[in-house]
């Protein structure tokens, strides 16, 4: 009878608790004075663009940046006083060695990185109570009846986001000299020439929305200049965002919106007409049928998560 050997799974980086999640949608006057915890903790910039210090250092960073602050670093951060920004802060404790790799550094998240944390803060609206643009949270409750195993999965998501940068930073490469290394990427299914061309519609498809977005734009319009179906718009929207185009646009349209509503610098009025709206009255209306709230609803709540009145 063979005799088997068995390997222990170790861990590089390992999380034993998680702090608070946060997903903020800020004014451009923003400014947190700072703090410092006994804790780990990112800040990571979904949109915009923030002033960021650690310590003695002052950083600018932009969309997709991402900075780490180690326990007991003091740290603050502002707006610039024009953009105003969105940002991913999460903290954590994490007493791995490896982790001494985050010290001082900003680094980039790419698409795939982006969708971990994108699954992060989807995992976690289902698994906690807590409001995650409460600036002032100091610790998450959970649901009644969270998913099964929404902890470990908010775990794994972030270790493996961890694990990625410090691989990407280490420009890593699977060696795919070895003849098993080949035969595993081999067997790895491979888009197909029509996904890969529904793939770059759909990047042109965004592209083209987004360049648009102070227009009113009807699907007949969009596949016009695109040359393409309707049904095939229609489909590669609902793959990817469970709604048709033209929904897909409105909501577009809505998050500009709530942007230019922080940045400050227009009102209401301004605001419609510049996101091609035919009156202000159905700006609001949209606004409200989007977000639950009246456009000066959502800027005093702003207002009020931020300055704590």
């Amino acid at each position: 009878m063979p005799h088997f050997h068995f390997t222990p799974l170790t861990d590089e980086i390992h999380i034993t608790d998680l702090v608070t999640i946060h997903y903020f949608e800020y004014r451009n006057d923003f400014f947190f004075p700072g703090e410092h915890h006994d804790f780990w903790e990112f800040l990571c910039v979904d949109k915009g663009e923030v002033i960021v210090t650690a310590e003695s250092q002052e950083y600018i960073l932009k969309k997709g940046n991402i900075i780490f602050h180690k326990p007991n670093e003091f740290h603050s951060v502002r707006a610039n006083g024009i953009i105003a920004p969105n940002l991913i802060v999460i903290s954590f404790h994490c007493n791995s060695p490896t982790m001494s790799f985050f010290d001082h550094k900003i680094l980039d998240i790419g698409e795939h990185e982006h969708t971990l944390l994108a699954r992060l803060i989807a995992e976690s609206l289902q698994t906690f109570d807590s409001p995650l643009e409460d600036p002032f949270l100091t610790g998450l409750s959970l649901t009644p009846a969270p998913p099964f195993g929404s902890l470990q999965m908010i775990r794994l998501y972030l270790e493996q986001l961890l694990i990625r940068l410090i691989r990407q930073d280490q420009q890593y490469h699977p060696h795919v000299d070895h003849p098993m290394t080949v035969f595993a990427y081999s067997n790895i299914p491979k888009k197909s020439v029509r996904q890969q061309n529904d793939l770059q519609l759909y990047r042109h498809l965004l592209s083209f929305l987004e360049e648009n977005i102070d227009k009113q734009l009807t699907i007949d319009h969009i596949c016009q200049e695109l040359h393409c179906s309707s049904s095939q718009a229609e489909k590669l929207f609902s793959e990817q965002h469970h709604c048709g185009i033209i929904r897909y646009f409105s909501k577009m349209k809505i998050e500009k919106a709530k942007e230019f509503i922080r940045a400050n610098h227009m009102n209401f009025t301004q605001i419609a007409e510049s996101l091609g709206y035919s009156s202000v009255h159905y700006f609001s209306r949209q606004f409200k049928k989007f977000t639950g709230m009246t456009p000066s609803e959502y800027s005093y709540s702003v207002k009020v998560l931020i300055e704590g009145e």
